[in-house]
């Protein structure tokens, strides 16, 4: 992701977002790629729907029931009681979903690191999609964090669109259709974009 140069084009085509940028400073957005594609999913839908301090706490307690592993194989979370899993503090439908993906991944539906790289953003979300429960703001959240592709916009993601709103000055949230059109300027370069309208709504807390 070339970084200098997505900030000299967001500034030229998107003046709010140029004050944006003026006024967060420097984009310190870096992908993680030590987590394995299957590690980044079951993290996702860990942090879903939660804050960051209390999914963290989540995400921290499901490790600790695997002492001396990064992070658990997927073969293993499946040997795991579900009243185990959902002991850590996961609903029903995340432990089943946490399943879904370890399944998955056992069946090859998720691929390695390698090959996901090989992929499209657009092929990614439709295999990926196909899991029971990985929808695609998972899988964005994968394209941005994981695989460091630089054009993804999260539309339906409320601290986008809160970002947006404030950015632009608007009483209510975009939605996602608007959020797509409005920032096809930003292109190919909305992956930077998107981490601006985050730090934006974060500041706004």
């Amino acid at each position: 992701m070339d970084t200098a140069k997505a900030i000299r084009h967001l500034k030229k085509v998107d003046p709010d977002l140029a004050k944006v940028i003026r006024r967060v400073g420097p984009c310190t957005l870096k992908p993680d790629k030590s987590r394995t594609i299957y590690a980044s999913l079951v993290r996702s839908i860990v942090y879903q729907q939660l804050t960051g301090k209390v999914a963290g706490i989540i995400f921290g307690r499901l490790l600790d029931l695997f002492p001396g592993k990064k992070f658990p194989s997927p073969e293993s979370i499946l040997l795991l009681p579900v009243d185990t899993l959902r002991g850590v503090g996961l609903s029903n439908q995340k432990t089943q979903y946490i399943r879904n993906i370890a399944q998955a991944t056992i069946d090859g539906v998720v691929p390695d690191s390698r090959k996901a790289n090989r992929m499209s953003d657009e092929e990614l979300v439709e295999k990926l999609t196909s899991i029971k429960g990985v929808g695609r703001w998972t899988v964005e959240m994968l394209l941005i964090f994981r695989l460091g592709r630089p054009d993804v916009l999260p539309a339906t993601d409320y601290g986008v669109q809160k970002g947006f709103a404030l950015a632009k000055r608007l009483a209510d949230l975009p939605k996602p259709k608007e959020l797509l059109a409005a920032g096809e300027c930003w292109a190919p370069h909305r992956t930077i974009a998107v981490w601006y309208l985050w730090r934006t709504a974060d500041t706004a807390n």
